[in-house]
C-alpha cells in the first residue's frame, strides 16, 4: 500500500511532481501518482481524497502549474497533511 499520495492537476505538472518521487523513492517510501484536475474533474478530486486513508495513504502532496486550486480542494476534503 503506498504512504503517499502525488496528486497534480494536468501531465503537464508531471516533471515537476516527479521530483517529490525522487526523493520518496531515495527514503524506499511507497507513493502513487495520480493526474486529477480540480477544475474539470471535482468530484474525482474529492472522491481522491475522502478514499486516501482507506488506501493507506497517511500524506497527500498536491500541486498544479497554472492554478494552485488543487491543494486547497484536497484539503477541504481530508484533515490528513
Amino acid at each position: 500500500m503506498p504512504a503517499v499520495g502525488i496528486i497534480m492537476g494536468s501531465d503537464s505538472d508531471l516533471a515537476i511532481m516527479k521530483e517529490a518521487a525522487d526523493i520518496l523513492d531515495s527514503f524506499g517510501v511507497s507513493y502513487e501518482m495520480t493526474i486529477c484536475s480540480a477544475h474539470r474533474l471535482p468530484e474525482q478530486t474529492a472522491k481522491y481524497a475522502t478514499t486516501a486513508a482507506e488506501r493507506g495513504i497517511q500524506v497527500i502532496i498536491a500541486g498544479a502549474g497554472g492554478a494552485a486550486h488543487l491543494p486547497g480542494v484536497i484539503a477541504a476534503y481530508t484533515i490528513m497533511p
